[in-house]
């Protein structure tokens, strides 16, 4: 794991900051540096449009005219950049709705097909955002998906009222291998160049996620007295066992990480009779266990494994010793 940004990271993370809230002067500065630090010229192109997906088109425009104007500089005394490889061709035949989707599912861990909030209230903007961000631009392979979080993560910190945004965000970087210290440099790194309350901002945010997370695994989310316990015994068709087991481990891996309200989901099978499951399970409280079963991933569980399940009995349980700390 890493706990560190290299020097190209750091500098798609400025980049894309500043090209976001128009600070041409720093941003000039700044791809100077990048290009220093071995970042490509199409690599910074790709940073550069990818904003107007975050910040619109004329923050882009003007950041790729700086960028024009910087390398005109740099090839006038004397440097010439590489380019770098170009986006390979998009090979796959299917509609960009559903390349999209499935970007978004990898980035999520969650399942994409079924639209709450705004993406149902406004399903143009579902579309816009599935076929051109997650398919026109992130399917383009000349940034990986991780660099493709940084330029935004860096983007919508130095942004301000994108809150709900920066939080689903950083949740995506850590799914595509940031890890903590990278994202608390990444925070530093906004708050000395753009500015310290974008910083404390951004900080307080990833205070709030790192400490869902530890909820998570010290089930300290809640008080003792108020959370639900429950044990689902599940009997499945035999036949079907393996296809059973695939969607179960999807459903809780993304439970585990990305309900704060989910303590615990611990499945165990009989030796003797491994179709024979039983599911520990553990909740804030009752909304926590009411938020759950509304998430597209459980919801994607319960139908699909629907005619797999040919017992299933609920017991609500209440645990002898409420306050201990689960490891």
């Amino acid at each position: 794991m890493e706990n560190s940004l290299n020097p190209m990271q750091q500098k798609i993370v400025t980049i894309a900051a500043n090209t976001a809230i128009g600070n041409l002067d720093a941003l000039q500065t700044e791809l100077n540096a990048g290009l220093d630090a071995g970042l490509t010229v199409n690599q910074i192109k790709e940073v550069l449009v990818q904003m107007y997906a975050y910040a619109g088109f004329p923050r882009s425009l003007q950041g790729i005219n700086t960028f024009m104007a910087v390398l005109d500089e740099r090839k006038a005394s004397g440097i010439n950049d590489p380019e770098g490889p170009e986006a390979s061709p998009v090979t796959d035949p299917r509609d960009k709705y559903i390349r999209g989707r499935e970007i978004l599912e990898k980035l999520t861990n969650t399942d994409q097909k079924n639209l709450t909030g705004a993406n149902a209230f406004a399903p143009a903007t579902n579309n816009y955002l599935k076929e051109h961000l997650f398919a026109d631009i992130f399917e383009r392979d000349v940034l990986t998906y991780q660099e493709r979080e940084l330029a935004t993560i860096g983007a919508l910190v130095a942004m301000t009222g994108v809150d709900p945004m920066l939080q689903s965000h950083i949740n995506m970087g850590m799914n595509v291998g940031l890890t903590e210290p990278q994202l608390r440099q990444l925070v530093s790194i906004i708050g000395a160049s753009i500015g310290e309350p974008q910083g404390d901002n951004a900080q307080k945010i990833l205070d709030k996620l790192s400490g869902k997370k530890e909820s998570m695994r010290a089930g300290t989310s809640a008080s003792p007295e108020t959370h639900k316990v429950r044990l689902s015994l599940i009997t499945v068709d035999a036949a079907r066992l393996d296809e059973y087991n695939a969607l179960l481990k999807e459903e809780i891996e993304a439970s585990m990480q990305l309900e704060p309200g989910v303590l615990v989901l611990y499945a165990v099978s009989e030796k003797e009779s491994p179709n024979k499951i039983t599911i520990l399970e553990m909740y804030a409280d009752e909304a926590a266990y009411q938020s759950h079963i509304q998430t597209p991933h459980f919801i994607k569980y319960k139908q699909g494994t629907l005619d797999m399940v040919q017992e299933l009995e609920l017991m609500d349980v209440n645990p002898l010793i409420p306050g201990l700390k689960i490891k």
